[in-house]
C-alpha cells in the first residue's frame, strides 16, 4: 500500500518565493481595484471634490490670520474680516492687471506688428533660411482657419462658458465650506472622531493631524514659492523692457502652482511676447530665465520653504504630476502632489508611531 500523503505536501512543493509573490500580487490587485474605483467615483463627483479641495486650500491659507484676529475679535467677525481682506487683495490685483492690459494694449499692438516683421526678417537669415513672408503667410492661414471653423469655435466657447458656470458654482461652494471650516473646524473634527469606535480614535487623530499639518504646510509653502518666483520674473522682465510685465508676473504666480512644469510654460509665453516686442536676443534671455528660476526654485526655495512639510523625492513629484495630468488634466496635475504628500505623511506617522510603541513595549518587558 502506498504511503498516505501527509497534509500540506502539495503546498510544500510550491517554492516559498512563489508563495510570497502570489500573496503580494493578490494584495496589489485588490489595492489597484480599490484605487480605480476611488478615482472613478471621484471623477463622477468632480464638482464637489474640487470645491472641497479649494475649501481646504482657503482654510489653510486664512487660518493663521483668523486665529490672530480671533484673539481680539469674536471668531465669526474674525472670519468675516479675513475673507473681506482676501477678496480686496485678489480683486485689487485683478483690477490692476486689467487696467495695465487696457493701457498697454494699443502700444503692444504696434510693437507686435513691428515684431512680426522682425521675426520674419530673422527667420530668413541663418540658420533657418526660410522664404520671406513666412510669418505673414502663417498669420493669414490662421485667419482662414478661424473663418472656416467659426461654428466649431463658437460651440467650443459655449462649452467653455458652461464650464465657467461650473467653476463659479464650485468656487461659491468652496467659500461656503471654508467659512464653516474656519469658524468651527475643530468642533467638526471632534464630532467626526466621536462617531468612530473608541479604540480607533487615537489612530485617526494622529492620521488627521499629520494630514492637515502636511497639507497646510504644502499649501502655504507653494504659495510662498510662487510669489517669490513671480517677483523674480517680474523684476527681470521689467529690467529687460518686456511689455505686459504685471500680467505675465501674475501668470507666473498661477502657473507655479503646478510643480515642475508650470513655471517653464509661463516663461515660454513671456518669451513669445518678448520675441514679438523686443526681438530674439531678449527672447533668448527670457528663455534663460527658465533655467535660472528652475535652479533657484529647486535648490533654494523648495528645500527652505517646503522641506519641513513635504519630504518626497523630486522623481515622485514628477511622476505624481504626470499621473495626475493623465487622469484629470490640469486639475489632476495641481492636486496630485498634495494628495501624495498627505498620503505619505499619514503612512509615515502611523509607521513611526507603531515603531515607537513596539520599542516602548520591549523596554517595559525588559524592565
Amino acid at each position: 500500500m502506498p504511503p498516505r500523503a501527509r497534509p500540506g505536501a502539495a503546498t510544500d512543493r510550491v517554492p516559498p518565493g512563489l508563495r510570497t509573490a502570489a500573496g503580494y500580487t493578490w494584495r496589489l490587485v485588490l489595492l489597484g481595484v480599490a484605487a480605480y474605483l476611488a478615482v472613478t467615483i471621484l471623477t463622477q463627483l468632480e464638482l464637489p471634490v474640487i470645491a472641497l479641495f479649494l475649501a481646504l486650500v482657503i482654510t489653510s491659507v486664512l487660518r493663521p490670520a483668523v486665529d490672530l484676529l480671533a484673539r481680539v475679535l469674536p471668531r465669526s467677525l474674525a472670519v468675516l474680516l479675513a475673507f473681506l481682506l482676501s477678496i480686496a487683495v485678489v480683486g485689487g490685483v485683478l483690477a490692476l492687471v486689467g487696467t495695465t492690459v487696457a493701457d498697454e494694449w494699443s502700444r503692444l499692438g504696434t510693437e507686435l506688428r513691428g515684431g512680426l516683421g522682425r521675426i520674419d526678417h530673422w527667420l530668413t537669415g541663418a540658420p533657418f533660411h526660410l522664404r520671406p513672408g513666412t510669418v505673414t503667410d502663417l498669420r493669414a492661414k490662421i485667419g482662414a482657419f478661424i473663418s472656416a471653423h467659426r461654428s466649431t469655435l463658437i460651440s467650443t466657447a459655449l462649452s467653455g462658458a458652461s464650464r465657467a458656470v461650473e467653476l463659479v458654482t464650485g468656487l461659491a461652494l468652496a467659500v461656503f465650506c471654508s467659512v464653516f471650516f474656519l469658524h468651527s473646524g475643530d468642533r467638526m473634527w471632534h464630532w467626526a472622531q466621536r462617531q468612530l469606535p473608541a479604540r480607533g480614535r487615537p489612530v485617526w487623530y494622529r492620521a488627521g493631524r499629520a494630514a492637515w499639518r502636511t497639507f497646510a504646510g504644502y499649501t502655504r509653502g507653494v504659495l510662498i514659492v510662487a510669489a517669490t518666483n513671480a517677483v523674480l520674473v517680474g523684476i527681470a522682465l521689467a529690467l529687460l523692457g518686456v511689455p505686459l510685465v504685471l500680467p505675465l508676473t501674475v501668470l507666473e504666480f498661477v502657473a507655479t502652482l503646478i510643480p515642475l512644469v508650470g513655471s517653464p510654460i509661463a516663461l515660454a509665453i513671456a518669451a513669445l511676447v518678448a520675441l514679438a516686442a523686443r526681438g530674439p536676443v531678449i527672447a533668448l534671455v527670457v528663455l534663460g530665465l527658465i533655467v535660472v528660476i528652475g535652479q533657484i526654485e529647486g535648490h533654494l526655495l523648495h528645500p527652505l520653504v517646503l522641506g519641513w512639510s513635504v519630504r518626497i523625492h523630486p522623481v515622485v513629484i514628477a511622476l505624481s504630476v504626470t499621473g495626475g495630468a493623465v487622469l484629470a488634466g490640469v486639475l489632476g496635475a495641481v492636486v496630485a502632489v498634495p494628495v501624495v504628500s498627505v498620503a505619505w505623511a499619514v503612512i509615515s506617522e502611523l509607521r513611526d508611531h507603531g515603531t515607537r510603541t513596539r520599542a516602548g513595549a520591549r523596554a517595559s518587558a525588559r524592565e
